[in-house]
């Protein structure tokens, strides 16, 4: 006979085992911010690599706040809300293929879709009608242009800037990601998580009659945000009035969900945004940003791997889609599909103030090119050709005169821009 094996544990290998949270230091924080009280299961949040907006506390109609990324700490009293809508806002989205265009839904029954005409000069308000309840999620198509999802009590739908359809009354509503995971929450019964197959897996689970699998949660009564990155496949599961974020790596074989960590805090969540993956800074290994909505503030909080090379690390970042969209809405709408166009994040992250210089300093070159030769923004161009010291130095003057003389514009250039998008002239 044989002896009976040696049980052991069995460490799962992942290159995520290790991510950890940290919240950013209190000057990188938005203070003085009045955060919704309305009771609703969205996140409040929306952010991309240029703005912030969070719903706000409003007298006289619903609101919600646009901040430029870059403007850090405390918030003005008068800064201006973008308004319009008769009853409190309740969901916020930011578009994938154009950073200046965002959608709010709200009780008044209607879904308003604001953005900033070429070259920046005016603002378009589109309302949209069909809702005869409140919309409560809004959502836009992750490779189509301008298709937009909303969903209210009773009614679901999918149109190029519209709404419509119906569907079944939720008495709670649920957050839907595309095509991946749903979070729901039972009466009595606390947080469920419905992880769906996603295309990759094979027949027979590749369909959506039944989960892959079902994850009990241990949280509050409140719904529980997801967030899911298909880079890593990670999904990131916040659940609102609670002061943690879990967080799990789906496979594509059983049992599918791994659970990896939880970051914890002291103070719940009102609500959180995720910043799309090209607006992470790459050369510190960070893999995920959180803005947690506070009472009165936002406090974004970075999620990283840790690695001691300073080297792009190419496996926690592969071609992620971009801001160009892949299909039109009449493609979509006709039935095409499509696989979102992807972009390289090799050339790293570049911080919203150099960001925003870098379009000014272009325009302006476009007009009145500095002396010496023209020269690649990249700093990862192999092809890069050492010039003369004298050139170097005559152009890094020019550039610097350049920033001093247009400092002031870039600041009013700011201002304007919220204006815009808040509906002043």
């Amino acid at each position: 006979a044989h002896p009976p094996a040696m049980s052991r544990r069995v460490v799962r290998q992942s290159k995520f085992r290790h991510v950890f949270g940290q919240p950013v230091k209190a000057d990188q924080m938005y203070e003085d911010i009045r955060v919704s009280k309305v009771t609703w299961d969205s996140s409040f949040c929306a952010v991309n690599p240029k703005f912030l907006a969070i719903i706000v506390e409003s007298g006289g109609g619903g609101a919600f706040m646009v901040l430029p990324l870059a403007k850090t700490g405390r918030v003005d009293k008068n800064h201006p809300l973008v308004t319009g809508h008769t009853a409190p806002v309740l969901d916020i989205d930011w578009c994938p293929h154009n950073d200046n265009v965002i959608a709010s839904a709200s009780e008044d029954t209607t879904v308003m879709v604001r953005g900033r005409t070429p070259g920046g000069r005016g603002l378009v308000v589109v309302t949209l009608e069909g809702h005869s309840k409140r919309v409560g999620i809004i959502c836009w198509h992750p490779t189509a242009r301008n298709v937009l999802l909303s969903a209210g009590k009773g009614a679901l739908g999918h149109r190029p800037w519209g709404q419509g359809g119906s569907g079944g009354d939720e008495s709670r509503p649920r957050s839907v990601l595309w095509l991946m995971c749903v979070t729901n929450w039972g009466r009595g019964l606390g947080a469920t998580t419905h992880i769906l197959p996603p295309t990759s897996v094979p027949a027979p689970q590749n369909n959506f009659e039944e989960p892959i699998a079902l994850q009990e949660m241990d949280t509050s009564n409140g719904v529980l945000l997801p967030f899911y990155d298909p880079d890593s496949s990670i999904v990131y599961l916040c659940g609102k009035g609670d002061s943690s974020i879990r967080y799990f790596e789906i496979t594509d074989e059983a049992p599918y969900v791994h659970y990896l960590n939880t970051y914890s805090s002291k103070e719940p969540q009102r609500g959180m945004g995720f910043m799309p993956k090209r607006g992470l800074d790459v050369s510190k290994c960070e893999i995920a940003r959180f803005f947690k909505l506070h009472e009165r503030k936002c406090e974004p909080i970075v999620m990283t791997v840790p690695r001691k090379s300073d080297l792009f690390q190419d496996d926690l970042y592969p071609d992620t889609p971009g801001p160009e969209p892949a299909l039109e809405a009449d493609e979509w709408l006709s039935g095409k599909d499509a696989e979102p166009i992807l972009i390289s994040l090799r050339d790293g992250y570049v911080p919203v103030k150099n960001r925003e210089l870098k379009v000014v300093k272009k325009n302006i070159l476009d007009n009145k090119p500095p002396p010496g030769p023209r020269r690649s923004h990249s700093t990862c161009d192999s092809d890069f050709s050492q010039p003369a010291l004298e050139e170097v130095l005559e152009e890094i003057r020019a550039l610097k005169e350049m920033v001093q003389a247009q400092e002031k514009r870039i600041s009013d250039l700011e201002n304007k821009l919220c204006q815009f998008t808040n509906g002043t002239d």
